[in-house]
Formats: C-alpha cells, sequence, structure tokens
C-alpha cells in the first residue's frame, strides 16, 4: 500500500511539474478566477437599480403628483422626460431612452375622490424580460401602498381596506442577484480549469512524446490515471477557495453553513469533473483536440447547471439530460449550504449523484486508457 501510495504520489507531483513549470500557466491558474468572480459579482446582475421612464400626466392634480413622488423617492426610476401625450412614447423607447412610460388619465383623482378604480397605464419594453418583470412588480408594490395611504388619508376605515401582502425573502433579504450567482460559481468556475487541465493530461504526454515512457514505469494504468487526477482536483479545490474568499470578503455575500459540508461535497464535485476530463483526455489524440472537446462540452453543462436559469423552468427532455451533469448538483450544493446552511443529511441528494458519476467516469478514463494502450 505504502509503494503504491507513492507511486500516485510521483504521478501527482510530475503533473503538478508540467503545470506549474511556466509563470503564465501559473497566472492563468489564479488570474482569471479572481478577474471572473469579479466580473460576474458586478456584471452578472438582473437587479434594478436603475429605470429610467417617461411621464405622461394628464390629470396633473394633487393625487397624480403624490404617486409619482412615491414612485421616485425609492430611487430606482428616474424620470428622463414629461410628455404632454402619449404620441411620443414610442420614439423614446425605441431608442432606448427609456424603459418604461407611465400614463395618468385625465380623471385619474376625480375617480379616486368618487371611490371608483383609477387604472394607471404601464408600458414596458419587452426586450428585456427580466427587468420589465422587475420593473412591473416595483410599480405594482407602489400603486398598491399609494392606494392604502389615500384610503387612510380620505375616510377609509382600517376595517374596511384591502388586504396587504408583506413580503420577506428567507436566505437573501434584499433579493440581490449576486448573493444567487456567486455562491454558484464556486462550483462553476472552478470547474472549467478542471475540466481543462485535466482533459490535456494525457493528451500532453502524446504530444510531447512522453506517452511511451509512462508505458515502461512500473505503473498500472489506474495509478497512471490516480496520479493524473489528483493534481487537477487539488487545483480545482485551490481556485473554489480563491473564489470563496472573494465572494465572502469582497462582496460580503455572508456564508451560512459549514465549510467542512462545502468543502466535502467541492471535493467530491471536482473528483467527478476530473473524471470526466480524463474520459476526454483519454480519447483524445492531441491537445487541438483536448481543448475542443472540452470547449464543446463547458458550455451545455453551464446551461444545463440551473446556474442561471431553473431546472423546473426547462422541458423535460433537458431536465432529463442534466442528471448526467455534476454542475447542476454542485450548484444546488453549495447555494444551501451557503445561503440556508444546511447540513449533510440535506444535500445527501446531491452528493451521491455526484459520487455515482465520479464511479462512473474515473473507471471510464481508466478503460479508455487501457483501450488506448490495447
Amino acid at each position: 500500500m505504502i509503494a503504491l501510495l507513492r507511486r500516485i504520489a510521483n504521478m501527482c507531483h510530475k503533473e503538478f511539474l508540467a503545470v506549474m513549470k511556466d509563470p503564465a500557466t501559473r497566472a492563468i491558474l489564479i488570474v482569471p478566477a479572481l478577474v471572473q468572480s469579479m466580473l460576474f459579482g458586478y456584471a452578472a446582475t438582473f437587479d434594478l437599480v436603475d429605470a429610467p421612464y417617461v411621464l405622461v400626466d394628464q390629470d396633473r392634480g394633487a393625487a397624480a403628483r403624490d404617486f409619482v413622488a412615491s414612485l421616485e423617492g425609492g430611487g430606482m426610476f428616474r424620470r428622463v422626460a414629461t410628455l404632454a401625450g402619449p404620441q411620443d412614447i414610442a420614439r423614446l423607447i425605441e431608442t432606448h431612452a427609456a424603459m418604461a412610460a407611465i400614463v395618468i388619465a385625465p380623471d385619474f383623482e376625480r375617480r379616486l375622490q368618487a371611490g371608483a378604480a383609477s387604472p394607471i397605464q404601464l408600458i414596458l419594453d419587452g426586450r428585456n424580460s427580466n427587468t420589465a418583470g422587475a420593473a412591473a412588480g416595483h410599480v405594482a408594490a407602489v400603486t398598491a401602498a399609494f392606494n392604502r395611504q389615500w384610503l387612510e388619508q380620505h375616510g377609509g376605515q382600517a376595517q374596511n381596506l384591502p388586504p396587504a401582502i408583506e413580503t420577506r425573502a428567507w436566505y437573501n433579504p434584499n433579493l440581490q442577484t449576486r448573493w444567487n450567482i456567486l455562491p454558484g460559481l464556486i462550483a462553476g468556475l472552478s470547474m472549467l480549469q478542471t475540466l481543462l487541465l485535466s482533459a490535456l493530461s494525457v493528451a500532453r504526454e502524446r504530444e510531447q512524446g512522453s506517452f511511451d515512457q509512462l508505458l515502461v514505469t512500473p505503473m498500472s494504468p489506474l495509478e497512471i490515471m490516480a496520479g493524473k487526477a489528483l493534481a487537477p482536483v487539488l487545483i480545482g479545490l485551490a481556485q473554489s477557495t480563491i473564489i470563496l474568499l472573494v465572494t465572502l470578503l469582497w462582496f460580503g455575500v455572508p456564508m451560512a453553513g459549514s465549510p467542512l459540508t462545502l468543502y466535502a461535497g467541492l471535493a467530491l464535485f471536482t473528483v467527478a469533473s476530473v473524471g470526466i476530463g480524463l474520459s476526454i483526455s483519454a480519447v483524445s489524440l492531441n491537445m487541438q483536440q483536448a481543448m475542443l472537446y472540452t470547449f464543446v462540452l463547458i458550455m451545455p453543462m453551464m446551461l444545463l447547471s440551473g446556474l442561471t436559469t431553473p431546472i423546473r423552468n426547462m422541458p423535460e427532455l433537458m431536465q432529463t439530460l442534466t442528471l448526467a451533469n455534476p454542475l447542476r448538483f454542485a450548484i444546488d450544493l453549495v447555494q444551501r449550504v451557503y445561503l440556508e446552511g444546511v447540513g449533510l443529511r440535506v444535500v445527501a441528494g446531491d452528493l451521491l449523484p455526484l459520487a455515482i458519476i465520479a464511479a462512473i467516469t474515473l473507471p471510464l478514463a481508466a478503460w479508455l486508457f487501457r483501450n488506448r494502450l490495447a
């Protein structure tokens, strides 16, 4: 056993030397993780922070002014134009000068005083459906608050007021996209480098002419694969740690769960990713083929991971395909441990598929390696 572990450790040391001997390669292992986590943290957001709109106030009464003040008081809606009529709305929205238009009817205040419904027209730019939906929800919340305030100030009895919904979001109090995206990137971004490094490992040996030297070493194909797998696993965990520190310390997203639970899931996920990468490497004749196969595979894995779109919203066929994607289970595990603070028992439904994928891909890589030798 000691001799076996020593041989695997020697192979792992060789892989580390092959990766770390080039200063540019060393920088690639660290800098992209930092840069990409910063980019996703600041740029990849669906939060509505600036909504330029145009106002068509045909009533010009006190009630209309109060409603507009309530809308603009939150700092989210920014008026870019006040129009006399609705005829110029299309031009401003088409040119992206405004993303919304609010039209207040001429009899707005009169209908309110008469106790009748007084609708407000909201026109939205639907080319960005996420932003449009967020803007519509915010206007609806402002309108509900304005209705309650109007009834209370103009003779409405408390018992006659319509029921109000008080919203409280668990695990993400301010509903910030950053809180959802960054924990998922702890697994997602590290997978890119891990998959690529493991996919290039055997292909590099073939291209550099050292593949035959491996065959004459006193190591079995399984030991060679184990040694080649260990280095990418450690590098992947190191990159996950970098992204975790950026999420925790730079962006201030608090971690509710146990680091031990988090790293147990990340370790299993990294092993499963390395198994996929080694399988790619075993069937690739050179590094170009390995890189091509890896990049073809990465995009479907990211799209079918549930990072940006919920899996339950996908067609049933796509949901079935996600069962073979280790990133799907890793992102769910990391987000639940990081944001909800759950333990190993709760995330067992994610750990088991990751273990199954690892148990399939690693022996498959060894079999493909032996098959290529034959």
